[in-house]
């Protein structure tokens, strides 16, 4: 039986949910990411790249390159809505796919081909994601998972493609070696002193001078070079933890201010949680040190989302690891052991009276945002750091993408 395996992508996706959300964004140079100098381009509209800007570059420079670029701070909460949605869509219509990043997914569909046909199997998919959510999203069929994805590079923007069986070769074979997924920086610079620059040659080159270069390495990519990939698609798996992190415009020594950054990713992270209808059991809080010594500690608590269970563990770990009073660069917390299910409450507690009231507050954040309601004690998040999640880690809910 031949494989069939779809890679699907949504296109710009942080930039298409705001576009979604401000219209006036539409056809703009957009830039997602950290709001001062000290931030990173978390993603970038097509036109932004027009100008060289590329995510994970400093946003001073792609200021600099992209000056009538428009930032937009981002909202992790909204990302990981739309994230979801997608994900039971593909999850009804799909037996076994693979969720690799909040945007992207792979999907086995081996043997479908029998009863509707793979390529239009994964076109009505793709109609159906467009029509509910109003993101784009391409992709690319093949044989293996690095042929699907890198097709579906060459799909972008919004679109489609298959490459048969047999052809693998000839559709790699004029391509960039940068459009190998395992090509970094370091690789790349060391095949262009090979004088490599299309996968062609990697193709035509004897697979023992790869291994000679990159060790081990270099088969596995020769054999990729050469639309050769056995690799499987992993059936997803729900998160197992949620984390988010602040590094700060200016490090600061500011105890009381950084308790109130805490608080409120910790509320955060809490509403998150019970939006997800899941409840936590571990408790990590981090806190990197100007000279970079990054110290983390943990604790493990009853399953909860609860602010007022969840807050003073929080605070109570902030306070035995920040010992050494000197100036904070970073501080990030994270919840993990994550199971689906519903707020506990205690049976001592007045139960009624507390579900009321994060059913209030919930609702509240649902309509006007995550950061409409928030303790007096964590509004000094909204005045000190970027308040950027993707300034030094992962977004809330995107603790599988690399930090």
């Amino acid at each position: 039986m031949t494989k069939a395996i779809v890679h699907m992508d949504l296109d710009t996706f942080f930039v298409s949910v705001e576009r979604l959300l401000d219209r006036r964004l539409m056809g703009k140079p957009v830039l997602i990411g950290g709001t001062t100098d000290r931030g990173v381009v978390a993603a970038c509209s097509y036109e932004a790249r027009a100008f060289g800007v590329h995510s994970a570059m400093p946003m001073k420079m792609a200021r600099q390159l992209c000056p009538e670029g428009i930032v937009v701070r981002g909202n992790s909460g909204n990302y990981m809505k739309f994230s979801d949605h997608v994900t039971d869509i593909i999850k009804e219509h799909v037996p076994i796919f693979e969720k690799t990043s909040v945007d992207e997914f792979y999907m086995d569909l081996s043997g479908m081909d029998r009863f509707f046909g793979c390529y239009q199997l994964a076109s009505e998919l793709r109609a159906k994601v467009i029509k509910e959510t109003r993101l784009p999203i391409s992709f690319g069929l093949s044989a293996s998972k690095t042929v699907s994805k890198i097709a579906t590079g060459e799909a972008k923007p919004n679109n489609q493609i298959e490459i048969y069986k047999g052809t693998e070769k000839a559709f790699l074979a004029p391509l960039s070696v940068r459009k190998m997924p395992m090509v970094g920086p370091k690789t790349y610079q060391t095949l262009r002193n090979l004088g490599v620059k299309r996968l062609q040659t990697i193709q035509q080159m004897p697979v023992e001078l790869m291994e000679n270069v990159f060790g081990k390495n270099g088969r596995m990519l020769w054999e990729r070079a050469n639309g050769i990939d056995h690799s499987v698609v992993i059936p997803y798996q729900e998160r197992k933890s949620i984390s988010t992190e602040r590094t700060f415009d200016k490090d600061t020594i500011d105890v009381q201010k950084l308790k109130g950054i805490l608080t409120a990713m910790t509320e955060n992270l809490a509403f998150q949680l019970r939006r997800g209808q899941k409840l936590t059991s571990c408790i990590t809080v981090k806190v990197r040190y100007s000279d970079f010594d990054t110290q983390t500690l943990q604790k493990r608590i009853p399953y909860t989302s609860a602010d007022h269970v969840l807050l003073p563990a929080a605070q109570e770990l902030f306070d035995k690891l920040y010992n050494r009073r000197v100036l904070v660069r970073l501080v990030g917390i994270k919840f993990s052991h994550l199971v689906s299910g519903n707020y506990q409450t205690d049976l001592f507690e007045n139960v009624k009276r507390t579900i009321n009231l994060y059913n209030a507050m919930d609702h509240v954040r649902n309509r006007f945002g995550e950061r409409s309601v928030l303790r007096a004690s964590g509004i000094e998040a909204r005045t000190i750091g970027r308040g950027n999640p993707f300034t030094g880690g992962p977004p809330p809910l995107l603790a599988n993408r690399r930090q």
